[in-house]
């Protein structure tokens, strides 16, 4: 048995500010969680989150592949998953879409693994990358703006 995470959200945003939200370290722990994350091939890093029934809370990452500001792909292992997760960033029309794959859940014991990361990075997506772009768009503007119009 083989599943695989296939999720698209497209952003108002240029490619630029998508992809910082993906490498930089910071960014990356306000919107999935937090990390030792370095934006340079081979490097390995870590992510945590609360520990669960077989999983000590710890992903064991490394970048596979970096084309900024199109492609990432890292290695995740967590628990029993030894699986890939590739970034894919392209521009479009209103700005741009972001495509993640999480692939190789195998067998059986992947099911719920693979149940609880599709929900998680869907919501990560949609919600609080989108919501961080927004914000940032916001301040940029605001602060932009003569003292008398904020």
């Amino acid at each position: 048995m083989f599943r695989e995470i296939l999720l698209a959200e497209e952003y108002r945003h240029p490619p630029e500010k998508v992809w910082r939200l993906l490498t930089d370290s910071a960014a990356l722990e306000r919107w999935l969680m937090p990390n030792d994350f370095v934006p340079e091939v081979q490097q390995t890093f870590t992510m945590t989150t609360a520990p669960r029934p077989g999983f000590d809370g710890i992903i064991r990452c490394r970048v596979l592949e970096l084309d900024p500001p199109r492609r990432m792909r890292w290695s995740w292992r967590a628990g029993s998953i030894d699986s890939t997760v590739t970034f894919e960033l392209s521009p479009t029309e209103n700005g741009t879409r972001l495509t993640l794959r999480h692939d190789g859940f195998k067998g059986f014991s992947s099911i719920i693994p693979w149940l609880i990361l599709r929900h998680g990075w869907k919501e990560k997506l949609s919600a609080k990358v989108a919501s961080l772009l927004e914000a940032e768009r916001q301040s940029t503007f605001t602060s932009t703006l003569p003292r008398s119009q904020l």
